[in-house]
């Protein structure tokens, strides 16, 4: 039987950082056969592509500092954010509500006058309620309630108010009106930096400073005793003093057989994610990333490798929202990637004159989170029953929460510095 003072589930972005601040006595089990979780690179022909857009947008000096001096600045790339909204056949400025401005005059008027007819309410709950409430009834029907129904692949009921935190971006009228003469689209992510050879250079920067024989892969975790503190892998026993989950919060919940009434409230999202390579590009398109809330193209958001890392060729991913219950088989893969064919093309992405020349399909499951009033009151008791037993879970799937790479990791630090009492 393997003792060790703390055991980390999950060898991504949390768990790393994790084991960087521990240091001393603890091991990290992985299930798959490398790190990284969902900050993976994969690198076919002539592109490099990520399981989706991770990009790096630091607000705490900490971790920009440390991101920096662990890279050769010639290897970073540093950009200013430039996105669109793809509308109705033109580009609007993202965010949408800042810009009605851009739309043809019939369309601005529709979204002005309804911004000053709005009915206040003096509390909201779900996150439908709030885009009408904030915003009216044209930007929200125009925008905002098909991209997020395309986002989330929900009823917008399901979700809370606050679903997405701070990455949600808010303006009130006044900001809305000085934004048509001034223009300041400011968000969390403005700008960002991203390393030339994808994500997980920035994951093997992190897991430089561990020691390679305190990371276990290809652990099938069978159970956990929470009581007895042993976890159950297909190869052997461990014993912990501490736990600490950074897996999907339901997944934990199943492994330790606890909580099995809880499991129906909690929902999320499958994302369907193509990276493409194609044989050439059109000069025209200079954008990092492209929303489209039209229900009628299969995908919510389309991201540009090419324009990130400045190179000739067409290199796109392509994300697509499904159900918790939707199944995404080869069939549905196939049928998809035809259509988004099509819909690049019927959106002036690329022209019948481009071919694919490496293309490869990723399914994020889950990939965004549903969150609701219900689901933090369950996280609650959860996370204090836990907390009374040596386990902690924490970063976006552990604690179940809409948030940034940079927040995993400050989960981490924070935890780590808790756990052993002193400055890091």
């Amino acid at each position: 039987m393997i003792k060790k003072k703390y055991v980390i589930l999950g060898a991504g972005i949390t768990g790393l950082t994790l084991g960087k601040f521990l240091k001393d006595d603890y091991i990290i089990l992985e299930k798959e056969n490398q790190i990284g979780g969902y900050c993976k690179t994969i690198k076919k022909g002539d592109y490099i592509w990520d399981y989706a857009g991770h990009f790096f947008h630091f607000k705490e000096e900490y971790f920009k500092k440390y991101f920096l001096e662990k890279s050769e600045l010639k290897n970073i790339i540093f950009k200013e954010k430039n996105t669109k909204i793809f509308y109705k056949n033109n580009y609007v400025d993202y965010p949408f509500q800042k810009n009605i401005h851009q739309l043809e005059k019939k369309e601005f008027i529709e979204c002005l006058y309804d911004l000053f007819i709005k009915e206040e309410q003096e509390e909201n709950e779900t996150f439908i309620e709030m885009l009408y409430e904030k915003f009216g009834k044209s930007i929200t029907e125009k925008f905002l309630k098909p991209y997020n129904e395309k986002l989330y692949a929900c009823d917008l009921k399901m979700l809370d108010k606050d679903a997405m935190g701070r990455f949600f971006p808010h303006a009130n009228i006044n900001e809305i009106i000085k934004n048509m003469k001034i223009k300041k689209n400011s968000s969390y992510n403005d700008s960002f930096l991203y390393p030339k050879g994808g994500a997980i250079q920035f994951i093997n920067k992190i897991s430089s400073e561990i020691d390679s024989e305190k990371i276990l892969l290809n652990q099938n975790i069978k159970s956990i005793d929470i009581n007895k503190k042993i976890i159950y892998t297909e190869k052997e026993e461990i014993e912990y003093e501490v736990l600490i989950n950074t897996i999907p919060l339901i997944n934990f919940l199943k492994i330790i057989n606890s909580f099995s009434e809880f499991e129906k409230y909690f929902s999320w999202n499958k994302v369907l994610v193509f990276n493409i390579g194609f044989n050439k590009n059109l000069d025209t398109n200079l954008y990092h990333w492209i929303y489209y809330p039209d229900k009628n193209v299969n995908y919510y958001r389309v991201g540009f490798y090419n324009n990130i890392l400045e190179e000739k060729k067409l290199s796109i991913y392509v994300e697509i929202g499904y159900g918790k219950e939707d199944e995404i088989d080869e069939e549905e893969i196939k049928k998809q990637l035809e259509l988004t064919i099509k819909n690049l093309e019927k959106t002036g992405v690329i022209d019948k004159t481009f071919e694919v020349e490496e293309y490869c399909s990723i399914i994020m499951d889950p990939a965004y989170v549903h969150i609701n009033k219900e689901i933090e009151e369950i996280k609650k008791e959860v996370k204090g029953f836990m907390q009374k037993n040596s386990v902690y879970t924490i970063g976006r799937y552990g604690d179940w929460k809409y948030c940034s790479m940079e927040d995993s990791m400050l989960d981490a630090k924070n935890l780590a510095k808790y756990l052993k009492k002193e400055k890091i």
